[in-house]
């Protein structure tokens, strides 16, 4: 301070012609002494002021350099406030004094700890710390300094494992305590808000007996202090720290001390004594011997003479020069490139304060501006113990901080940072591991929200993050993949030719038709046999023909659906059994008009010939034709994307478009069974040698039985296998139709040709 307000004085360009007076008192860290000062500066009460003609007034101070501790600059601005009495501090750092309703008059060149603790919130949040333990002072500077870190922890998503404060002048218990906190946390990383006091005073206590490794981040005020160097299993400990400068000049006032200058001031004569173990001649007795004269502080090796890193006392530097640019602006005006200054002005302190509030100025490489709470621009230093090749722990500058950057460009980091206990990765201090993508966080119960657990995403929802909070479900035709992760389409089934189901059905469906074409290449070739014409030839050979479509139309039950094959699948499959039934019933309805034409004076045959056959086929067949037609028209159906019956695949189906109308066609095939199946058992007991009644009889009750059964198997069965059943039920009843009425007249004509001939057939009757 003496040095900068003397190269003021001796400035031509800041002040000139006019000499900076000032007073020097310690507070002793006493709030009660620094009010008494502060009184006594205020009154003016000065008993070694000289008032003269080169003085603009009385005593009175009209601003205030200090204090240190954030207790003690409240207690100062509280009184010299209202007399608006600026006051600038070097070192306090407590946000509260931003707030400019209680410290109207208060400034600072170090910035406000909100500052501190919103990058101290920020680096921890940068190396992924999310579990932490806490210490401050029980002081102004600490605890208002640690609810700020705290905020600011909480909205980074940080939590605390505890929080501890203590004192210097509490007992030492409650220091133990606080360091039996530490050793039995799981937090690994620990940032301390402490004053130098009491950090000294914790890391001495656990030295005693040493915890687990740990991490320490500290703020500015013990993380810098060269003293604390000593604990070196702090080693790696990380912080920040106001930064460094180099006071051109500085070095040489302070090695410049004459013994006059020392035996004149008391602070000096202590300093001189205790540096280089010898006593003044002026002083008082004690068993050290005279200094002699050859003491060279040249070659003193003390904080005092090392000006490498100076941190604090840029920060007086800056707070001197800062009231004599607003003393400067209040009395001094520029005139033709030259400064005039009134040197007998009578100077108010409110002057001075309205003047610093506006002062922007460049010193040392370094800008001094205050905003509207009276704070500097917030830049810090990232400072990293580390040892160094002789062994001693050394602090190195990683990193930097300016809190003026845009948001995410605050840090300026290096990757040279040593770790505790010397590692070179980054430590990991979290209450639970990071839930990996595909879970999802449930919070413990009772516990912070950075303990949880990680549960797997429910079924059909996915987390493609780490750490997410919930799962998200996948769109309709999408699922997840196993490690529900990420969402891929659904794999699109239908029961293709590529199926083994498929190849199967699509086989009896071929071969069955190549059955009934064989048939009926047998009874083309045998036509004019005794059993082939005593069968209604007609309507054997028409029946083969429907039973060939039946079997064709399997296939179009195979593959994917299709507007088209949608239509055509239920309408031919409709049309073609109808047309089969038909030819049964008509064949039944013969075999019961040919008994009634045995019967003496009945002539009901010419009732029933073959043009009444033809028409009977084609009329039951065009009722089915009607049904499809207007099934079609109204509400046909369509190809769709079923994506209910299995939630991880898309069944590709027809849907019916109108039920009304599937299950007319349905019923009317089931009617025209039935009606057959109760002529057919009606005539199956008449007089015929090849009783094809019987036959029908047996036929029917087979294909009444299938499509019974295919009712509930069709309603109940899942996917592709919907339509698996019902080509089932379309191959079971054709080949029981083709099995029952053709194969025993196939095998006679084939195996037995002695049994196809006409006397065969009247004995036959006969012995019937």
């Amino acid at each position: 301070m003496i040095f900068a307000i003397e190269e003021i004085n001796n400035s031509s360009e800041l002040l000139p012609g006019i000499t900076l007076g000032y007073q020097i008192h310690d507070s002793c860290a006493s709030v009660p002494g620094t009010i008494k000062v502060a009184f006594q500066l205020t009154n003016g009460l000065d008993v070694v002021f000289h008032p003269s003609d080169n003085c603009s007034r009385s005593g009175m101070v009209l601003a205030i350099i200090g204090d240190s501790g954030s207790t003690l600059s409240m207690s100062i601005s509280r009184l010299v406030g209202s007399f608006d009495i600026p006051q600038v501090s070097y070192y306090s750092t407590c946000e509260c004094l931003s707030d400019k309703q209680q410290y109207p008059s208060f400034f600072r060149t170090i910035p406000s700890d909100r500052f501190q603790a919103d990058a101290l919130a920020k680096l921890v949040k940068h190396f992924g710390w999310t579990w932490i333990g806490a210490v401050r002072s029980d002081s102004d500077y600490g605890n208002n300094g640690m609810a700020s870190f705290l905020d600011a922890a909480r909205k980074e998503g940080i939590c605390v494992e505890y929080s501890e404060s203590f004192y210097r002048a509490h007992p030492r218990s409650r220091v133990r305590r606080v360091a039996d906190v530490i050793r039995r946390s799981t937090a690994v990383v620990i940032v301390a808000f402490l004053a130098t006091g009491e950090m000294k005073l914790l890391l001495e206590e656990l030295e005693k007996e040493p915890s687990p490794p740990r991490q320490w981040i500290g703020s500015e005020t013990w993380v810098t202090d060269p003293q604390m160097l000593r604990f070196s299993f702090c080693a790696g400990a990380i912080g920040f720290g106001i930064q460094q400068s180099v006071i051109p000049g500085l070095r040489e006032f302070l090695l410049d001390l004459p013994p006059s200058k020392v035996a004149a001031s008391q602070l000096l004569t202590e300093f001189w004594e205790d540096s280089f173990n010898c006593r003044l001649a002026e002083s008082a007795a004690s068993d050290r011997s005279v200094c002699d004269g050859s003491e060279d502080l040249q070659k003193l090796q003390s904080p005092y003479t090392d000006t490498s890193q100076l941190r604090v006392t840029n920060m007086v530097y800056k707070a001197v020069y800062a009231l004599a640019h607003a003393i400067h602006n209040a009395v001094c005006q520029e005139t033709n490139f030259t400064t005039q200054c009134e040197k007998l002005t009578k100077l108010q302190s409110k002057q001075i304060l309205t003047h610093l509030k506006k002062v922007h100025f460049s010193q040392n490489g370094y800008d001094v501006s205050f905003d509207a709470n009276g704070d500097p621009v917030a830049t810090y230093e990232l400072v990293n113990w580390q040892k160094s090749e002789t062994g001693n722990i050394e602090m190195v500058t990683v990193g930097h901080y300016d809190a003026s950057l845009p948001v995410g460009q605050e840090f300026r980091l290096s990757s040279n940072i040593t770790w505790m206990e010397g590692r070179t990765r980054v430590p990991v201090s979290v209450c639970s591991n990071s839930c990996p993508p595909g879970t999802r966080k449930v919070l413990q119960e009772g516990k912070p929200s950075c303990c949880y657990d990680c549960l797997p995403c429910p079924e059909g929802e996915i987390s493609n993050q780490t750490d997410s909070n919930d799962c998200f479900p996948c769109p309709s035709e999408f699922w997840p993949n196993s490690e529900r992760n990420t969402c891929l389409p659904k794999p699109v089934e239908f029961l293709s030719y590529d199926d083994i189901l498929g190849i199967i059905l699509a086989v009896f469906s071929v071969g069955g038709a190549c059955l009934a074409i064989i048939t009926a290449a047998v009874f083309f070739n045998h036509r004019a046999s005794p059993i082939v014409r005593a069968n209604n030839s007609e309507l054997s050979f028409l029946l083969l023909f429907s039973l060939t479509l039946c079997f064709l139309c399997s296939l179009t039950f195979i593959g994917a659906p299709s507007d088209w094959s949608c239509m055509l699948r239920h309408t031919a499959f409709g049309i073609t059994f109808v047309l089969c039934i038909s030819c049964v019933l008509g064949k039944t309805i013969v075999v019961l008009m040919a008994f009634k034409a045995t019967l003496p004076g009945s002539n009901v045959m010419k009732w029933f010939g073959p043009p009444q056959q033809r028409m009977t086929v084609v009329s039951f067949t065009f009722i089915q034709v009607l049904i499809c037609t207007i099934w079609l028209v109204l509400s046909p159906p369509f190809p769709m994307k079923n994506l209910n019956t299995y939630k991880e695949k898309i069944i590709l189906e027809c849907a019916l478009g109108s039920v009304i109308g599937f299950w007319a066609v349905l019923g009317y095939i089931g009617l025209l069974a039935v009606f057959c199946f109760v002529l057919a058992v009606l005539a199956r007991k008449l007089p015929d040698n090849f009783n094809e009644a019987k036959l029908i009889t047996f036929s029917m009750l087979i294909f009444c039985a299938v499509w019974i059964t295919f009712i509930p198997a069709y309603v109940s069965s899942p996917g592709k296998l919907t339509v698996a059943v019902e080509i089932f039920a379309m191959l079971a009843s054709s080949f029981g139709l083709i099995l029952c009425i053709f194969a025993p007249k196939c095998f006679i004509i084939l195996f037995q040709p002695e049994k196809n001939t006409k006397k065969n057939l009247m004995n036959k009757n006969e012995s019937l």
